[in-house]
């Protein structure tokens, strides 16, 4: 009985049929604040290189080097780490963009937005990924639209700083999608000095605007 007993041992060992033994990489100790960013940032990261259907807790923990229990201790749910890492993807952009400098001058307005891309491309990857999975998942909307009402919000308040008069949302959505369009197409070709290029006539039309004060319709009497 012995001896029959510890040759299946020795054979599930040898033969690899038990379980692959456990990731031994050292995981890395951090407090309550780091570990939230840097799961956070490692989510990013994961959805940028594969697509929605590739985050879950264990790739995420992977990423970030640390264990899966951080992960759902810090969430709890899947959603829950979908929502709060795409407020931090738009948090992060709306600081690194100068979308809203808060001057008023036409020349500061969008600043370093290829040095965004070059900087940080998956964050931008990320939202892309998450706005074409909303397609498909209608659930995802809602919180989306409601995170991308910032983006349109910090345009519109600094157009209103720069334009004699307040931005209405259709010329607040025309600047945001050519800036929006800006970075995906650097983020899929390159070429930031294109997208320079292309944001300083975007400037050189919004002086023209800023000049007439958005030119009134003639007066037909």
């Amino acid at each position: 009985m012995t001896a029959s007993a510890e040759g299946p041992r020795r054979s599930a060992r040898s033969t690899g049929s038990e379980d692959p033994p456990r990731d031994r990489t050292p995981r890395k100790r951090m407090n309550y604040g780091e570990g939230r960013e840097a799961l956070l940032n490692a989510a990013v990261r994961v959805v940028a290189r594969g697509g929605l259907r590739k985050l879950t807790y264990r790739a995420v923990a992977q990423e970030a080097g640390t264990t899966h229990g951080l992960v759902v201790h810090h969430f709890g749910s899947r959603d829950a780490l979908i929502e709060e890492a795409l407020a931090h993807a738009i948090r992060t952009s709306l600081n690194t963009s100068a979308l809203e400098p808060g001057t008023g001058k036409v020349a500061d307005f969008s600043v370093g937005v290829s040095d965004m891309v070059i900087a940080d491309p998956e964050i931008q990857a990320f939202q892309y990924e998450l706005l074409l999975e909303a397609r498909r998942r209608p659930e995802l909307l809602p919180q989306i639209r409601a995170l991308y009402d910032d983006y349109f919000d910090a345009t519109r308040r600094e157009l209103s700083r720069m334009l004699p008069e307040d931005a209405g949302q259709p010329l607040t959505r025309l600047i945001f999608a050519a800036l929006d369009g800006l970075v995906l197409h650097q983020l899929v070709f390159g070429e930031p000095g294109t997208t320079d290029a292309a944001i300083e006539e975007l400037r050189g039309l919004l002086r023209l605007l800023a000049a007439d004060g958005h030119e009134a319709p003639a007066n037909d009497g």
